[in-house]
């Protein structure tokens, strides 16, 4: 299984300088940052996306995942979400994601991972109604989906709408039950912090499972990605369940919050890492 890595840990880096340090190191692919850091799909044109065709392929490497969960350009980690009642910011998000759908579609990529829903805290909004919105909003992103080929990848998270893997086989079942393009990217870390066992998710919802993000997690289960080896995530019986599950998808490391010491903590993650997979 190759390993791949997350460009968002970049964040005071270009794209290309994170495509070079992680192809130095040894990673068979690059997850894109869908915003203003590096691959925004209406700012990354046309030359900068055939620059970065090129030097992915003179490194022999693949854009593991599009990631279009965070907004930054237009708000922040989270806004505007999927079930804002402004109709101008819920299109912001609907036209990023169906932009970035086009944007994996082109680097050959299979999914592009987004936020569930959005948060909760601090919005007079019941479960029901968020819901409802959620599905109406990615509905409009259905077709796009289908035209490009591309999946879209429910990340469940702590303290957004859909926390859980069972609250988002619960969200599929009751709005895109037999939708094809709807699926999940299964945080390892996300699933950890929220008390259920990632490696029986992975198990369990094998169906639906179409790219996986790792990183490691405390034993407090508090929400803090670490660096794979620095915390108690079992990767052992993850990278059991992805081989015997039949697992074809992509494997990404993703470390956002080291963007000081991004290359250093890439490295520690790949040499910690490949010894497991």
């Amino acid at each position: 299984m190759n390993l791949s890595f997350s460009s968002n840990a970049f964040k005071q880096d270009t794209l290309s300088r994170a495509i070079d340090v992680l192809g130095e190191i040894g990673y068979a692919g690059v997850e894109l940052m869908a915003d203003l850091h590096h691959a925004y799909p209406l700012t990354f044109d046309k030359v900068r996306r055939q620059e970065t065709r090129k030097q992915l392929d003179g490194r022999g490497m693949f854009v593991s995942n599009v990631n279009a969960f965070t907004h930054f350009i237009d708000g922040d980690t989270y806004n505007p979400t999927w079930i804002e009642r402004d109709p101008r910011e819920l299109q912001k998000r609907i036209d990023h994601t169906n932009r970035s759908l086009e944007l994996a579609a082109e680097f050959a990529c299979r999914t592009v991972s987004i936020q569930p829903g959005g948060p909760l805290i601090g919005r007079n909004m019941s479960r029901d109604e968020a819901g409802n919105r959620f599905a109406e909003s990615l509905e409009q992103c259905i077709d796009t989906a289908r035209k490009t080929g591309v999946f879209i990848a429910i990340e469940p998270e702590p303290g957004l709408f859909i926390q859980t893997a069972a609250e988002f086989s619960e969200f599929k079942r009751k709005f895109f039950a037999g939708e094809s393009m709807v699926k999940m990217n299964c945080d390892i870390g996300h699933l950890f912090c929220v008390g259920e066992d990632p490696a029986r998710v992975i198990r369990d919802l094998h169906a639906d499972i179409v790219h996986v993000h790792l990183e490691d997690i405390g034993a407090n289960r508090v929400h803090q990605h670490l660096t794979p080896g620095r915390g108690v995530i079992d990767f052992d019986s993850i990278f059991r369940s992805l081989a015997d599950t039949n697992y074809v998808g992509h494997v990404t490391v993703e470390l956002y919050p080291y963007e000081t010491t991004a290359s250093g903590v890439a490295r520690a993650a790949f040499d910690f890492l490949n010894r497991k997979v």
